[in-house]
Formats: C-alpha cells, sequence, structure tokens
C-alpha cells in the first residue's frame, strides 16, 4: 500500500443551504472557518502523503459545494494538492461565475461536475435548489469559455411532481448543452427526512414510475450518442467524442474495487484490508489537526469474501463486467447459469481462462435484483 494509492477524494463540505433530500456530510455557510478547514486539509494530507502514489491518476473534490469555498482558500487548496490526470471539481451552478470558472482552470481542474437536477423551475423548488434554469446554462457557458472540454451534469429522476413529459424536457435541455458526461441518479429521499415528511406519498407514487424512467433515460441518452457505461453515468461515445475515453476516472477507480484515500470531515478511505470513515464533526476534525494528530476514524477490518462481495456488486455496474477471477469466491455458480438462461447475465470466455462476467443490458436494467442472486 505504501506509495501505491493513485486516487484521491477530498471532502469540502460547505454549502449556502442544505436541500432538504440532502444526507451529505455538510456545513452551511461558516465562511469564517474556511481558512481553518483548508490547513486542516492540507495537514492531513501530509499525515498520509506516504501512502500515495507520485503522480496521482484522479483528484476529486467534493461536497457539500467546493466552489462556495472562499475563492482564495479554494486557490489555495487547488495548488497544494498532487499532480494527477484527472482532477474533478464538484460545482452549484450558483457559484459559477467567470471568475470561479478561470480560477479552477488556471489550478489545473480538468473537469466539472455541475449539479443541474432539473431544468424545470418547478421542480427545482421542490428540492430546495438555490439555481434556475438559467443558472445551470449560464454556469455551464462560462466553464466553456474558460476552455473546460469535460463538463458533466448531475441530473435526477423521481422528483416529486415530476411527470413522464418534464424529464423528457429535462433530457432535451441537458442534450441542447452538449455536455461529455451525464449522471442520472435515481433520487433517494432518507426515511424521517423533512424531505419525506413533506413528500411521502408522492415519493411513494414516484417509486412506482421509477423503471419506467430509467428506461427513457437510457434509451434518449443512447440514442443521442452517449455511452451508458455504469448503471446511472452516461459519457459521449469515443466515435462522438474524437476517440476521447470520457468515463469518470475516479469514479471507475470505485467500481473497479481500486484504493484510495479519503480527506476531511466524513471522508472515506479504502486502504489495502481496511476501510475508515472520519469523524464528521467539523470542530473535532479541525482541533485534531490543529494538534498535528489524526482526526478520529471508525476503522472496518475487510476480509478477502468482503472485498470479493463488493468488487462483484460493483463490477456489475459496468458495461465492461469484470474478471470473474476477481469475483470468484463471491458468485453463486448455480444462480449464474439460471441468470444466463434468463438472458440478464453473460460470461465471455478467451482461451483457457475463466473469462469476463457482464450483465447484459436488460440485467443491468434489473441492476441489484440481478446481482443480488449472483451472490453466493
Amino acid at each position: 500500500m505504501r506509495g501505491s494509492v493513485r486516487h484521491l477524494y477530498v471532502h469540502v463540505p460547505f454549502c449556502a443551504h442544505r436541500c432538504g433530500y440532502c444526507d451529505f456530510v455538510t456545513v452551511v455557510g461558516r465562511e469564517g472557518l474556511h481558512p481553518r478547514y483548508v490547513d486542516s486539509l492540507l495537514a492531513e494530507l501530509e499525515l498520509e502523503r506516504e501512502v500515495l502514489a507520485q503522480p496521482l491518476e484522479t483528484v476529486f473534490l467534493g461536497g457539500g459545494t467546493p466552489t462556495f469555498t472562499e475563492s482564495g482558500e479554494l486557490r489555495r487548496l487547488l495548488a497544494a494538492l498532487p499532480l494527477a490526470g484527472e482532477v474533478t471539481v464538484e460545482a452549484n451552478p450558483e457559484t459559477v461565475t467567470p471568475e470561479l470558472a478561470r480560477l479552477l482552470r488556471e489550478a489545473g481542474v480538468t473537469r466539472v461536475s455541475l449539479g443541474a437536477q432539473s431544468f424545470r423551475p418547478d421542480l427545482l423548488r421542490v428540492l430546495e435548489r438555490q439555481a434556475g434554469p438559467d443558472d445551470v446554462r449560464r454556469a455551464f457557458y462560462h466553464l466553456r469559455d474558460a476552455s473546460f472540454d469535460n463538463i458533466s451534469l448531475d441530473l435526477l429522476h423521481g422528483i416529486p411532481g415530476q411527470s413522464t413529459s418534464d424529464l423528457e424536457l429535462d433530457i432535451d435541455q441537458a442534450l441542447a448543452l452538449a455536455p461529455e458526461h451525464v449522471s442520472y441518479y435515481e433520487l433517494e429521499a432518507k426515511p424521517g427526512t423533512r424531505f419525506t415528511h413533506a413528500h411521502g406519498a408522492e415519493l411513494a407514487r414516484q417509486a412506482e414510475a421509477m423503471e419506467g424512467y430509467f428506461e427513457l433515460v437510457i434509451e434518449r441518452l443512447t440514442d443521442a450518442g452517449f455511452r451508458w457505461y455504469e448503471t446511472a453515468n452516461f459519457c459521449r461515445a469515443p466515435e462522438h467524442a474524437q476517440g476521447r475515453d470520457l468515463r469518470s476516472r475516479h469514479n471507475l477507480a470505485y467500481w473497479l474495487g481500486r484504493d484510495y484515500l479519503g480527506l476531511g470531515i466524513g471522508a472515506v478511505s479504502t486502504l489495502d484490508m481496511q476501510r475508515r470513515r472520519n469523524t464528521p464533526r467539523l470542530n473535532a476534525y479541525i482541533a485534531a489537526l490543529a494538534g498535528g494528530e489524526a482526526p478520529t476514524r471508525e476503522v472496518e477490518l475487510l476480509d478477502a469474501s468482503v472485498r470479493a462481495n463488493e468488487r462483484l456488486m460493483l463490477g456489475l455496474r459496468l458495461d465492461t463486467g469484470l474478471p470473474v477471477a476477481d469475483a470468484a469466491e463471491a458468485l453463486d455458480l448455480a444462480a449464474l447459469g439460471r441468470m444466463e438462461r434468463l438472458g440478464l447475465a453473460t460470461r465471455r470466455v478467451r482461451g483457457d481462462g475463466p473469462g469476463t462476467l457482464a450483465l447484459t443490458p436488460r440485467g443491468r436494467r434489473l441492476g441489484g435484483a440481478v446481482t443480488a442472486e449472483l451472490l453466493a
């Protein structure tokens, strides 16, 4: 593990407002703490630097809203991070100005993930989003003007009040911007949140429509030249992108079971046979690192069977599948035979090896239900 980890996640939790459906580790406002938090991130990086390879393959700043962070502190953080082939920053549209876009580009960011969620004003109000459709479009063009050629749009389906025609219009608006990548997630509202209290009955109705929404998203985006490379993720196919592979390299590392280091409050790391999660408490995190100590962490020891199960579950989310040998310990061969006969899974065998296991397009649409059947 020493010096071999090639993927770094940095959690920047600050937001202007906490949306009702959000269950990420976030902190509203607290601008006065931005410098101290960046100090803490860089102190944690120094404590952990020996596990990182040089250069890295990917760095990902997530949140929260990293682009809500005071611009000087965001610039300082980006300048201090290790070099990487892909550097992604998540952004909310209302935070993206021409100056912010130029800051990101000059700081070496190669990819921006823009949280659009929807282009329907009424649905954005339901989600309690600060940005409107015009803000999304404006932010996108600011990034284009700053020479970003790898922009991802994050969108949701299953929003309370959303109809099939709303979803069609959202897809139309997204395609009109011609992004390189689209992440289309099913809205998940955690039980007990104010969002579920406010929209519980409508969320239940939407749950029944999710399969149809998912089918529509897949059909529209693939017809438009996007590769459906992961359950909720689409990128322009190489033949529509001058041969470029526009998959998210950072997220691919997760789905391929690679080790990664996470910095910041609530950040998760998977290092060899250990998974750890930093404290979600901002003041405790800052205090520990100001004293030269690592933050408090929950640590889970992983055995070979857990890693094999995760490898199977995550690998089958990809259109490429995974080598059978990588998940042999987790695979129920009898169940695999049934899934093959039902046209839900397939093995691609080359030579004398065990080959590659993948779900068929129909199997991928059913997703987790098929994967659960395959687990030994």
